[in-house]
């Protein structure tokens, strides 16, 4: 027996949290009854979404490097305008792994492996997240330094963190965290607005598609990225 809301994520439908927010809505059911939360379900019991059944099949995992644009939505909710289920159309069910806000482009990973969705958004497990901004005014090298260092952001000081100027309104930083619009309230903390915020790299996987392109993540990658997922916790965190 498992619990419904890993046999969800194992199925590829959805992520355990999301899968959480399913049971919760009434909106699946378990041999035609709504069921309780931790709820256990076996090979024999039907299981539906919306009145249509899930099945459990593990062999087709996709994986996806989305070059995200400016303006999209990272959200499955196709009431959303500009969300990025509608803008891909890829012919089946796929979800973003965490997010990237509306007013940022760059690398998103998609697919409809649960599981690997839960053990990537453990911000506790130190995954790196690499960004280039560009920011309204000069660097100066204090502000620099405020940002190594960590800056106070959502009741938190945000971790010391890898920051290099590259040119006179543009810097790369690599983030372990995920809080909330991260690097656009550290900024404004130190008197700064980020006018343009791409990111460029999570862990081993780099952004090398055009704007609104994507591609399979490689063999390669994927070995890569199971290594370093291999001692990831499973606690809910963000991304």
């Amino acid at each position: 027996m498992t619990r419904l809301n890993k046999f969800l994520s194992e199925s590829g439908y959805c992520s355990r949290r999301e899968a959480d927010r399913l049971i919760e809505q009434g909106r699946i059911t378990v041999n035609g009854l709504r069921p309780e939360m931790g709820t256990k379900v076996g090979p024999e019991d039907r299981i539906c979404v919306d009145g249509k059944p899930i099945h459990n099949d593990q062999e087709q995992r996709i994986y996806l490097a989305f070059h995200k644009p400016v303006g999209i939505e990272c959200t499955t909710n196709t009431s959303v305008k500009n969300n990025v289920i509608d803008y891909l159309k890829y012919p089946e069910r796929i979800f973003p792994i965490g997010r990237l806000d509306k007013a940022s482009e760059g690398l998103l990973l998609m697919t409809n492996d649960g599981d690997i969705v839960n053990k990537i958004l453990r911000a506790r497990n130190n995954h790196e997240k690499e960004y280039i901004v560009t920011v309204d005014k000069p660097l100066t090298d204090r502000f620099i330094e405020r940002m190594r260092k960590g800056v106070p952001v959502l009741d938190t000081v945000t971790r010391p963190c890898p920051v290099e100027a590259i040119s006179r309104n543009v810097f790369r930083i690599t983030l372990t965290q995920g809080l909330n619009r991260q690097i656009r309230r550290m900024c404004a903390y130190l008197g700064y607005e980020v006018t343009a915020l791409k990111r460029i790299r999570i862990m081993n996987i780099s952004l090398d598609v055009p704007v609104g392109k994507y591609r399979p993540l490689t063999a390669n990658e994927m070995a890569q990225l199971n290594t370093l997922l291999a001692d990831s916790s499973k606690t809910a965190e963000g991304f």
